[in-house]
């Protein structure tokens, strides 16, 4: 039971994630929906993965997911984000803050 509640819980933020990727003015914000809410979303399914099987086989693995996926899609997505900017791709047009300008090239 509690397992199908997470697991619906990782699928709603998969949801928001997408639905973000569409929505959302430039490549800087779709980047941040992305690495968010799908990164949260989908350690929530292997979490409820996780507890429905128990620490058997597929559950481990689950579980040794879990790191791998949040720190290698959250790097990723900086390494994105940098090279976007490096090549010279523009913030949105509500955008308020850009943290590189400052920074030397």
């Amino acid at each position: 039971m509690i397992s199908s509640i997470i697991i619906t819980i990782g699928i709603l933020f998969n949801l928001l994630g997408c639905l973000g990727l569409i929505r959302f003015p430039d490549v800087y914000n779709r980047l941040q929906s992305a690495t968010k809410c799908v990164t949260l979303g989908t350690c929530s399914i292997l979490l409820g993965v996780l507890i429905h099987y128990g620490f058997v086989e597929i559950g481990v693995k689950a579980l040794l997911s879990i790191p791998l996926l949040f720190f290698s899609a959250t790097v990723g997505a900086h390494a994105l984000v940098k090279g976007s900017y490096k090549a010279g791709i523009k913030l949105g047009d509500k955008s308020v803050k850009d943290d590189y300008k400052e920074e030397v090239r």
